[in-house]
């Protein structure tokens, strides 16, 4: 159903010759039709949510400290193998251009924290998280109660 603004309503009734107390009315009613009805209406701020990787280690292999990483998709049709292959690529051709020669990137984190997301692309990478994560342990087991 298309929206009218209530001045346009309002002219449209001067038009037609109706007596001003019943416009004035008819006008204030409309108004307070259109006002939002209160508090209802205002949805609480988003919650802001963050990353985090977590990775099944059954066999204790991964280190008991803290560590970081970054989330990164790529076809699936691809191995995933090619992933830093595609990271090395993209920065080297970032530093050939005229913002990596006056900044080029040294790391995979500069790389995947101030290369543009159009470069990653283009090396059907998609960088989900610019800056690292924390990753997480676990050894797949829920602990009974």
């Amino acid at each position: 159903m298309p929206k009218i603004e209530v001045n346009k309503v309002a002219e449209i009734l001067k038009k037609a010759d109706i007596s001003p107390a019943i416009l004035r009315r008819v006008i204030e009613e409309m108004n307070l039709a259109v006002q939002p009805d209160g508090p209802e209406d205002e949805k609480p701020p988003a919650v802001k949510k963050q990353f985090a990787i977590l990775v099944s280690d059954p066999d204790g292999k991964l280190p008991k400290h803290d560590f970081v990483g970054w989330i990164l998709q790529l076809p699936e049709t691809e191995s995933v193998a090619t992933t830093l292959d595609r990271v090395f690529r993209t920065a080297y051709d970032y530093n050939t251009t005229k913002k990596g020669r006056l900044m080029p990137v040294k790391t995979v984190g500069e790389a995947i924290e101030i290369i543009p997301a159009k470069a990653f692309k283009e090396a059907d990478l998609w960088v989900k998280s610019k800056t690292p994560v924390l990753v997480l342990r676990t050894d797949n087991e829920i602990p009974k109660e």
